[in-house]
């Protein structure tokens, strides 16, 4: 990962008017209604509230997983509507690093193998990416188990390999949804404050899904979202 930026007043995320539903035979169900959003460049925000609010919906159009129906959404000035799927694909690859509650890493590769994944699509020589794997490594701890299995791992060291491979193609947004909700107390706060020390030094704009106040305690900025709605602003800074 590269040196931490100067951390900038910009937004990186703009977001206006913003709607989604999904389809369910012949009925159109409403999961974000009218859903406006500035996320600014070094935030760390929590979106919090109820199942089936959206706030995982509103995670997934921002990082280029779903569409919306209609509304602006850019990232770095960049309107990911326009986009084809591959030119999605792309931007995603290069620009979101996502952290999922239940890891998602490849049983039959080690530690070292799944953080060098996102790697695999890029132009970087061998040597460099053990570099930039040995790197992230580092940062989250986990030099010393780097070529053991995930089942040889607890469910922290589990996440803190998949947080390390969010940050190996150095992105702009990390994305994480729920990424406390299968871990115990211990392992979750260990977890969150990894994620704090990459907001705080690195200036990485990280967006969480949760709804553990504890959680959203680590965060600059809560979003609450009921009902498909977007509440106030609730600014911790």
């Amino acid at each position: 990962m590269s040196e931490a930026p100067t951390p900038s007043a910009a937004a990186v995320v703009e977001i206006a008017h913003l709607y989604k539903s999904y389809r369910r035979g012949s009925q159109t169900l409403p999961v974000l209604q009218d859903i406006s959003l500035n996320i600014m460049a070094g935030e760390f925000l929590a979106l919090m509230g109820p199942s089936g609010s959206g706030k995982t919906t509103l995670l997934n159009l921002i990082a280029g997983l779903d569409r919306p129906d209609q509304g602006q959404l850019l990232v770095q000035g960049l309107d990911l509507t326009g986009l084809t799927e591959a030119q999605l694909a792309d931007w995603r690859a290069n620009n979101v690093g996502f952290v999922f509650q239940f890891y998602q890493l490849i049983p039959v590769l080690t530690g070292f193998e799944n953080v060098e994944l996102p790697l695999l699509l890029t132009n970087l020589s061998r040597r460099a990416r053990r570099e930039h794997v040995e790197l992230v490594l580092e940062l989250v701890g986990l030099s010393d188990r780097q070529h053991h299995y995930p089942a040889q791992l607890s469910g922290g060291q589990q996440q803190r390999v998949a947080i390390a491979r969010a940050l190996v193609t150095d992105p702009t947004l990390i994305a994480a949804d729920e990424p406390t909700g299968d871990l115990d107390r211990q392992s979750a706060g260990e977890v969150l404050d990894l994620l704090s020390r990459l907001n705080q030094e690195f200036h990485k704009t990280i967006i969480i899904v949760t709804h553990d106040p504890e959680a959203a305690a680590h965060a600059s900025h809560i979003r609450k979202l009921i009902k498909g709605q977007l509440l106030n602003d609730n600014n911790r800074q």
